[in-house]
């Protein structure tokens, strides 16, 4: 039997994971929780985990997301006491992204797991490199399930559109108030919470405030999607610019899964994914946008759009976490 734990929060890419479960009939050891009070979701989540015990066997797999506050390392120890394997995806690296663990403490919870889904060929090696000696696989990009259709359209407009969406705090994106010398091929559609309005001189920028990711699969229109963050226009800085030298962005799942091509950083992980499956480019600085544009003929972009349409079909089937999942399963019934 395969079994998991429900995440009970708005997380859109943890929600997505626990729905892929559902589609593979895993079964689920949370309570139905109606409630979104905290209090109210810690005692769910702590009769998920004890449920470990009385229901969970030899021979069975449970499947965790990590991190999975307070509760990952008791859970995968339950597992282990009734010998059933625990399979665990990673969302974030704490290391990496709160800077609360060493990279031993992160090892050590982690080697609970029995295989261990990592984002990418670099977080993989990273595990390898500190310790991890269990199966360790890479995802190579996260799902995106919606039942929204994006709009359809393969010519690019005029001037080019690229797309930014996410949090835009100017603590965390400053960047984007830096950009208007480097814009003449382009412009650029804003959506998300924090945008400075009264701040921007841009009038390349145009701000559409927050949607709800249903809402905005609709109705976001844009010829790329850009995956940046920190303050500078030559390299992503700070701890949520470095951290894309490790991770996969959700948001590069959300504009793929919209059929948009995307442009990254050259330095970021994901890169390596996005070029050899033809689904954007890669960039040092931002300032080298205006110049890719202007080369980048209509038959080459029109590939880009067909890639990112193939590939938003295996986003929504929940192809890339479904796949290591039935491996999981298939080594363990093995």
């Amino acid at each position: 039997m395969n079994y998991f734990i429900e995440n009970i929060n708005q997380n859109k890419a943890k929600n997505d994971i626990d729905t892929i479960y559902k589609r593979l009939g895993y079964t689920n050891l949370t309570p139905m929780c109606k409630s979104v009070k905290p209090v109210s979701r810690f005692f769910v989540k702590l009769t998920g985990v004890l449920r470990i015990l009385t229901k969970v066997g030899r021979g069975d797999t449970l499947y965790l997301q990590y991190p999975m506050k307070k509760f990952f390392y008791i859970a995968c120890t339950f597992a282990h006491w009734k010998k059933a394997k625990v399979v665990a995806i990673i969302h974030d690296l704490g290391v990496f992204r709160r800077h609360k663990l060493s990279p031993e403490q992160e090892n050590k919870r982690l080697s609970k797991t029995d295989f261990l889904i990592a984002h990418n060929e670099t977080m993989k090696q990273h595990l390898i490199d500190n310790g991890f000696k269990n199966t360790v696989v890479s995802l190579d990009i996260f799902d995106y399930l919606s039942e929204s259709e994006p709009k359809a359209y393969t010519t690019p407009h005029k001037p080019w559109i690229v797309v930014y969406a996410g949090g835009l705090h100017k603590w965390r994106t400053p960047f984007l108030y830096k950009l208007q010398p480097y814009m003449k091929q382009w412009q650029m559609t804003l959506f998300g919470p924090g945008f400075k309005e009264d701040e921007n001189i841009n009038e390349k920028l145009h701000y559409h405030g927050f949607l709800k990711p249903e809402v905005l699969m609709q109705q976001v229109e844009a010829d790329f999607g850009l995956v940046w963050d920190g303050s500078s226009l030559d390299e992503c800085d700070g701890d949520w610019g470095s951290y894309l030298k490790i991770n996969n962005p959700h948001k590069t799942s959300f504009y793929i899964r919209a059929g948009i091509p995307v442009i990254v950083w050259s330095q970021a992980a994901m890169k390596p994914f996005i070029l050899e499956n033809g689904l954007g480019f890669a960039v040092d600085s931002l300032r080298q946008i205006d110049d890719v544009l202007a080369n980048l003929t209509i038959e080459e972009y029109k590939k880009m759009r067909e890639a990112a349409a193939k590939f938003a079909v295996l986003l929504e089937k929940g192809h890339f976490a479904s796949r290591h999942f039935n491996a999981a399963t298939s080594s363990s019934a093995g």
